[in-house]
């Protein structure tokens, strides 16, 4: 299982990413922000919800300085299928990552062995491949990209900010901690 503040761990898979299939490496993304959403498969019902939402605020995930790469178990050529025939998901220009031999997913604790699916998971790592943030959905429960985007500004926050701490639903501007101290003010 995976762990906070811990190495998350390698892969090399095919993604469908740019209308072409190519292989890619977790450690491409080493010196950015990487966000790995897992989510069931193609051509279902949530999953294009929350993708689409995902794609139309991937401008500002990039202007953070993150990337993201989506995960199902499905195969590089279902997800270009599912591209070809949903407008929705026309929209992605993240990579969609191919997980059909399940490593990623069995990897990082979201495989649901007896569906042969991927649990919803989102998954932050910082730029040196550490694990800082991860949460677990039921998969009739979809995600906000908008959280998601409050998690990563809170992360890169912490980060960039030694021994600084960020209080419930904090957003950039608003008052942080420091431990031992009471609010300190905005930054």
């Amino acid at each position: 299982m995976i762990k906070i503040n811990e190495k998350a761990p390698e892969f090399t898979e095919n993604a469908f990413v740019n209308n072409e299939i190519k292989k890619i490496n977790l450690s491409d993304y080493k010196g950015k922000w990487v966000v790995l959403f897992f989510y069931p498969a193609d051509f279902t019902f949530v999953c294009p919800t929350e993708l689409g939402e995902l794609a139309d605020k991937y401008p500002k995930i990039q202007e953070l300085g993150a990337e993201i790469i989506s995960v199902s178990t499905d195969t590089a050529f279902v997800h270009k299928a599912w591209q070809d025939h949903s407008p929705t998901i026309q929209k992605i220009k993240f990579p969609m990552l191919a997980d059909p031999a399940m490593r990623v997913t069995n990897s990082y604790g979201t495989l649901i062995e007896e569906e042969g699916l991927s649990l919803r998971a989102t998954i932050i790592i910082d730029p040196e491949g550490i694990i800082k943030a991860f949460e677990f959905h039921d998969n009739s429960i979809g995600r906000s990209a908008d959280e998601l985007i409050r998690k990563i500004e809170a992360a890169k926050f912490v980060a960039e900010h030694d021994g600084m701490v960020c209080p419930a639903s904090w957003k950039p501007g608003k008052e942080t901690l420091k431990p031992g101290l009471d609010l300190v003010g905005k930054i």
